[in-house]
């Protein structure tokens, strides 16, 4: 969808005066709908509706080796697919540049053991461990692509269950594991520190977050923050434009407070997703 010149002043006008052309203030968030366990034969899953943007986060499980420099530490992976029919700038490799970055950052964001603790997926030290696989499809895009991915990863890790091993048996090279294949005989991943993004796109003087399709085609500078526990993990600066200093401060001090609303919100509804045996749950309305 492409604005002409006559609808990026409309849209720019809007965010001036605080009213954007869907009615939201700059700070807000549109609608979101969430879903929980929907993936049969993921250990984990979510699905995230962000008006028009729909993602798709699936966890699975394998054993492994740890790295030799961290022996203590499981591993975690991020991989994203950009579906074909999510937009038609996707066809072909078209969102190959789009994917990577945002495994990238999702990688940087979950880096710091503060934020996700990589100990707990240790079964011997040196030996073994779980390797986490967070696979995510990008169903369709309207906008605000690494908020709703960063919601629905950490939701579907907040869903995951790793098995419990009841022994570990070392005979000489060879390492025998007793899994647990009883479906309540898990443990669940702490996900209290799992960051939350925020995009924060500049259009004309002022910052908005959760650009729409137009408002991003508008902006001549964004920036996405994560944010863990009221603390930055990552800050990825997105799109062709550049930010004056005083504008990123501005901008981190905006995503740093909308983050915070976020992750409160967010916590209130996996807890009513709790409640409600894994129902459709909206939040932000």
């Amino acid at each position: 969808m492409a604005l002409c010149e006559a609808e990026k002043t409309f849209v720019l006008h809007g965010v001036e005066e605080n009213f954007r052309i869907d009615g939201r203030e700059r700070e807000d968030y549109r609608p979101m709908e969430l879903e929980t366990n929907i993936v049969a034969h993921a250990f984990g899953s979510a699905r995230l509706r962000l008006a028009n943007t729909d993602v798709l986060v699936a966890v699975k499980l394998e054993v492994d080796a740890p790295f030799p420099e961290k022996p203590r530490e499981g591993k975690l992976e991020f991989f994203v697919d950009c579906s074909a029919n999510a937009t038609p700038d996707f066809e072909g490799r078209g969102g190959e540049d789009l994917a990577v970055e945002i495994s990238n950052c999702l990688a940087s964001a979950y880096k710091s053991p503060q934020v996700f603790d990589l100990t707990k997926l240790c079964i011997l030290k040196g030996h073994k461990c779980w390797k986490i696989f967070v696979d995510i499809l990008l169903l369709e895009c309207g906008g605000n692509l690494y908020d709703a991915v960063s919601i629905a990863v950490k939701t579907a890790l907040w869903d995951t269950r790793i098995p419990l091993v009841r022994s570990v048996t070392v005979d000489g090279s060879n390492i025998d594991m007793d899994v647990s294949d009883e479906l309540h005989d898990c443990q669940k991943l702490d996900v209290s520190g799992a960051p939350i993004m925020v995009t924060v796109c500049k259009i004309g003087e002022q910052c908005i977050v959760d650009p729409n399709v137009a408002e991003e085609q508008c902006s001549v500078g964004a920036v996405v923050i994560a944010v863990s526990r009221d603390k930055f993990s990552t800050v990825l600066q997105t799109g062709s434009g550049s930010l004056h200093p005083q504008t990123l401060l501005e901008s981190l001090q905006m995503g740093q407070k909308v983050a915070h609303r976020l992750s409160e919100a967010l916590s209130e509804t996996l807890e009513e997703v709790k409640k409600s045996a894994n129902q459709d749950v909206g939040f932000l309305r």
